[in-house]
């Protein structure tokens, strides 16, 4: 979680490029476009062009976002969670430590991505569940996107970048 005030790189909306939704994720990013351009390659291949349904991998996002303590990234997959058919009351489990109410496939996600984010592993009995599920590309979707969101969650903490007004924070505790 972020522990300073306010942005510490400041967002260039000016220089974002043509077509690109005006985040302040991309705002901040745009300071060093190279970056940006294989950043969004990459991060639009897993969400646009990957092999995982879109709301396994929402999933695995929201549960990697709350792990490592990101608003930002919490809150623009709680909208695009929802889009890929996520409930409300599925999205506020996400960001809590009960593994009560999923299906065996979903908390088997939820769990890829605690182990993740807790020891850089998966243990072997998880790794089993979940081979019975996904295939050997699928898998390495799913340890790759858990990370690519780990690592999206800390330069969105670590920068300070700000919630767009209106973004959803962390869901309210029933």
């Amino acid at each position: 979680m972020a522990t300073h005030g306010g942005p510490r790189i400041q967002p260039a909306a000016d220089a974002l490029p043509e077509g690109l939704p005006a985040l302040n994720i991309f705002a901040t990013m745009a300071k060093y476009p190279e970056l940006l351009d294989r950043f969004n390659r990459f991060g639009g291949f897993l969400l646009f062009k990957g092999l995982l349904p879109a709301r396994e991998r929402e999933i695995v996002i929201l549960r990697v976002g709350w792990r490592s303590g990101s608003v930002y990234e919490f809150g623009q997959h709680t909208v695009i969670g929802g889009a890929a058919g996520l409930t409300e009351d599925e999205v506020r489990r996400l960001a809590d430590e009960q593994l009560e109410g999923w299906s065996d496939d979903d908390r088997n996600l939820v769990e890829l991505a605690d182990q993740l984010c807790s020891t850089n592993n998966v243990d072997d009995a998880l790794w089993e569940r979940l081979s019975r599920r996904w295939d050997e590309q699928q898998l390495m979707e799913l340890l790759v996107v858990a990370g690519f969101y780990r690592l999206v969650s800390g330069f969105l903490n670590a920068t300070g970048v700000e919630p767009e007004p209106g973004t959803p924070g962390w869901p309210e505790k029933p």
